[in-house]
């Protein structure tokens, strides 16, 4: 069947509904439809069977839905209507929560439902719950409602005719004057409730030492305390700000910048307050068991060495506090060093944000890919254990090639990998010339790095990209690869592997010297970003500033037009 995927951004939804949906057999097209004549106009191009709109801020024109099925996926169970629907269930603590696939109609959120699913809503930001708890919920939902489609007999059934969820029903935009914390008189779970519903768009906005910042991402403190609203610590590159009762963290700002000034960028707290920010404590993640963004833990013979990095963007400082604590993690005695092994993104690769608002990006971006290529190489060259990349949420670009210096890679069920570079105009390093051919074999590498498709965990384990999928909810990802790593570790075959480990690495090092593998992949991104005209630094801003990204098919959102219709 002819799918067309219809979307304001080509987000991790709508890539993983586009890449789910391929792998059944299904010709895809995907196309970035901001306007109402954007989406009359794909559908003319494609003449599609189905319309399907994983996330949509848009109206589908009458004309287009009344002609044909065009199926809107709405993150809210039945009966729930509006665009803020995820961002009023996290603020009010709803506990669970659902997606309905309805059909597009005259009222928005009102059509009749070919499908719904159920799914819990754990205290984590809305980006997290999106990826996870919501996209399981989504693909569930979608895949069983193209499949009733499909099948030309399933009549979708009126919204009045279904039992509405607990909490459910019509509720407006969620404005910033409905995201305001008052420090002094909202309790600590009142404002995480509120970061979280606005993570990682739009943000809370909030003043702060004179300026206007719109505050991304929350985590409770444990131990410090101080006066409503007062600064107390950093650490990470987040901040710690009091509450009447407790503290918070919070890990990126953005500045609020004058009508027709460009957009700032999203950045660690410490780095976008930059001068502003009074001398406080810089706290080791060791002090306390408070939140930090990389922790490490043993469980007998087996080392998890987990980090959440927002958005999973890596900047050259959590490159290099990354390594620091795989090192240290090295030195202990471990059979088994499991990388990752979080709920959410896994690694993305460099950090564009940081680097758009370096005063020198060509040469921030140079210091960022080394710091990888320094991370990955001192996983690559680990030879006294076994390294397992234990991804629970999603990864692209270096953060996949990062994944895949590991001995074996193993990833939750809902995870989506995004294998290329192609999308920011870049060649790409994290010795993926030496990592993917490996895996995939020359043929496969080529075609991944150049089709720029989103692959799910499934079809990556099918063609050898991955070892292992690892199919449970995202709440228990962690627990479920901590047991297998420790079967793994105890295994009658963990010595022997790791012997054959240690001369397999002296082999390949004799025939293909990584030195020479990073040389060659440098040189590449050198000339890149050392070239102003080079299309990496217009897509880098156009990301990084959430702009209109330039034309070219290396800066579409979604690739060509004519996107996998096979």
């Amino acid at each position: 069947m002819r799918i067309l995927l219809i979307g304001s951004a080509y987000n991790s939804l709508t890539q993983r509904v586009h890449a789910e949906l391929r792998e059944r057999g299904h010709g895809v097209a995907v196309e970035v439809t901001p306007r109402g004549d954007d989406v009359r106009a794909a559908v003319r191009r494609h003449a599609p069977d189905l319309v399907v709109a994983p996330m949509l801020k848009t109206v589908v024109p009458r004309d287009v839905w009344s002609a044909r099925t065009c199926l809107i996926v709405h993150p809210g169970p039945v009966g729930d209507r509006g665009p803020s629907s995820l961002d009023w269930a996290i603020r009010d603590g709803a506990g669970e929560w659902g997606v309905t696939v309805l059909q597009a109609d005259e009222e928005m959120d009102a059509g009749p439902v070919w499908a719904t699913a159920a799914c819990p809503l754990p205290c984590v930001g809305k980006s997290e719950l999106y990826r996870n708890e919501v996209s399981d919920a989504a693909v569930e939902a979608v895949l069983l409602a193209v499949e009733r489609f499909a099948s030309g007999r399933y009549v979708p059934r009126d919204q009045a005719t279904l039992p509405r969820a607990a909490g459910a029903r019509t509720r407006p935009v969620m404005r910033q004057e409905d995201r305001r914390i008052s420090w002094a008189d909202d309790s600590t779970d009142t404002v995480l409730r509120t970061l979280r519903a606005a993570d990682s768009q739009p943000g809370v906005l909030d003043e702060l030492l004179g300026a206007q910042w719109f505050l991304h991402g929350g985590h409770p403190e444990l131990r410090l305390r101080g006066r409503p609203g007062e600064l107390l610590a950093t650490r990470a590159g987040a901040i710690c700000r009091a509450t009447r009762d407790g503290a918070v963290w919070i890990p990126e700002l953005r500045e609020r910048t004058a009508a027709g000034a460009p957009r700032a960028c999203k950045l660690p707290a410490v780095t976008a307050m930059g001068a502003r920010l009074p001398r406080l404590p810089d706290l080791d993640p060791a002090e306390n068991s408070s939140w930090s963004d990389i922790r490490y833990r043993e469980d007998g013979p087996v080392g998890v060495l987990s980090f959440a990095f927002p958005g999973g963007a890596m900047s050259t400082d959590r490159c290099r506090r990354l390594l620091a604590a795989y090192r240290a993690a090295c030195e202990r005695p471990t059979t088994v060093l499991v990388l990752g092994a979080g709920r959410d993104f896994f690694s993305n690769g460099i950090h564009l944000g940081v680097i758009e608002a370096a005063a020198d990006p060509a040469a921030e971006s140079w210091a960022n890919i080394n710091a990888m290529d320094d991370l990955v190489e001192a996983v690559l060259t680990t030879t006294d254990r076994l390294v397992v990349s234990a991804v629970g949420g999603n990864a692209a670009a270096g953060g996949v090639m990062l994944a895949l210096a590991a001995d074996e890679v193993w990833c939750r069920s809902g995870s989506v990998l995004n294998p290329h570079y192609r999308r920011m105009g870049l060649y790409g390093s994290e010795y993926w010339t030496y990592s993917l051919p490996r895996r995939v074999g020359a043929a496969m590498a080529e075609r991944l790095t150049q089709e720029a498709l989103p692959v799910t965990a499934a079809r990556a384990r099918d063609i050898g990209l991955i070892d292992r999928v690892v199919a449970c909810p995202p709440a228990r990802f962690t627990d479920d690869v901590t047991l297998l790593a420790h079967r793994l570790a105890t295994s009658a075959v963990a010595q022997s592997r790791l012997a054959a480990k240690k001369a397999e690495c002296e082999r390949r090092e004799a025939v293909t010297p990584l030195a020479a593998v990073r040389e060659r992949e440098l040189h590449r991104m050198r000339r890149t970003f050392s070239d102003p005209d080079a299309p990496y630094h217009a897509l880098r801003r156009a990301f990084a500033r959430k702009e209109r990204a330039p034309s070219g098919p290396a800066a579409t959102d979604a690739g060509d037009a004519t996107l996998s219709d096979a």
